[in-house]
C-alpha cells in the first residue's frame, strides 16, 4: 500500500511539473544589454595603456549636430563608480526630470589609484606604507594633453566639462583644481582625503580661474579628521563665490565614506546644473 501511494505522489508531481512547464515563456530572442562601450587608449604619457568606459546619451546617435558636456570620472571602472554614476546621469537628464543636460560620462578606469592619484610627499611615514605613490603630476598631464584631446576629436562635445572624484580621487580633483582649474567648469569633491602629505595641499594657494567655476564638496559622518578637511576646503574656496563662480558645501551626517558619494552628486547636479 505504502509503495502504491509513493508511486501515485510521484506521479502526480510530474503532472503538476508538466503543467508548470507548459506555461514557461520560450525566449525568442536574446541581445547584450549596453550602456555604452569600453575604449582602450595608450598613453605616450604615462607610458601604458589606459581604459575608458564611456556612456553616451539616449539620443547622441539621432541628432549628428548636438554636442554634449562631458563629465569625467576618477574611478570610473566598471566594478567601481561607473555604471551607478552613468545612470544618475541618464535618470537626471531625463525630460520630465531636467536636473542636468544630457552628457557624455567618461570613466577613467584604475590602474593604481595610490599612484596616480597622489602627489610627490617627503613623508618617509606615507611612501613606507604606500611605496608606489606620488605621480599624480603625469596623471594629470594625460588627462590634459591626452584624454581630453581624444574625446574632443572623437565624440561630439561642448566646452563644458564636470569632474567628479571621491576619496583619493577627491584629492587629485582638489590638486587639479588648486593647480590648473581651466581643466574643468565643475568640480564635484566627495570625502577627499585631505590628510595625505599632512594636509599640505590645504596650505596652497590656489591658482586664479579664468573661467567661470560651479564647485561642490560633500563629506559624510566620516570621523573628525575628514570632516574638518572637507569644512576647511570649503572655507578656503568660499571667498572665490562670485557672480561668476559658485561654492557649495554640504553634510551629510546619514552617510560615511562608503555611501556619501552617490547621494552627493545627485545633490551636486541638482545645485550645480538645476
Amino acid at each position: 500500500m505504502k509503495n502504491i501511494k509513493r508511486v501515485l505522489l510521484l506521479l502526480t508531481i510530474m503532472f503538476c511539473n508538466s503543467l508548470f512547464a507548459q506555461n514557461i515563456p520560450i525566449t525568442k530572442s536574446s541581445t547584450p544589454l549596453t550602456i555604452g562601450k569600453t575604449v582602450e587608449i595608450y598613453s605616450t604619457i604615462l607610458n601604458e595603456d589606459r581604459v575608458l568606459n564611456i556612456y553616451l546619451p539616449h539620443g547622441y546617435f539621432k541628432d549628428s549636430l548636438k554636442e554634449y558636456p562631458v563629465i569625467f570620472l576618477l574611478d570610473g571602472s566598471i566594478d567601481e563608480d561607473f555604471i551607478h554614476i552613468a545612470g544618475v546621469v541618464q535618470f537626471g537628464s531625463f525630460s520630465w526630470i531636467n536636473m542636468l543636460p544630457e552628457s557624455i560620462v567618461v570613466g577613467i578606469s584604475n590602474i593604481d589609484r595610490k599612484r596616480d592619484f597622489t602627489f610627490h610627499t617627503n613623508d618617509k611615514g606615507y611612501t613606507k606604507e604606500f611605496p608606489t605613490t606620488g605621480h599624480s603630476a603625469p596623471f594629470i598631464e594625460f588627462i590634459e594633453k591626452e584624454l581630453q584631446p581624444f574625446i574632443k576629436s572623437n565624440y561630439k562635445t561642448n566646452n563644458i566639462k564636470t569632474l567628479i572624484g571621491q576619496s583619493l580621487g577627491g584629492l587629485l580633483a582638489t590638486e587639479i583644481l588648486f593647480k590648473k582649474p581651466d581643466l574643468f567648469d565643475n568640480y564635484i569633491i566627495v570625502s577627499p582625503s585631505l590628510w595625505w602629505d599632512n594636509e599640505s595641499l590645504l596650505d596652497y594657494t590656489p591658482a586664479n580661474y579664468k573661467t567661470e567655476k560651479s564647485i561642490y564638496v560633500a563629506v559624510g559622518k566620516e570621523g573628525e579628521i575628514m570632516e574638518r578637511e572637507a569644512k576647511a576646503l570649503y572655507d578656503k574656496l568660499k571667498p572665490l563665490n562670485t557672480k561668476n563662480s559658485k561654492v557649495y558645501y554640504q553634510f551629510f551626517e546619514k552617510q560615511n565614506h562608503a555611501d556619501a558619494l552617490h547621494l552627493a552628486v545627485y545633490d551636486a547636479f541638482e545645485k550645480l546644473f538645476k
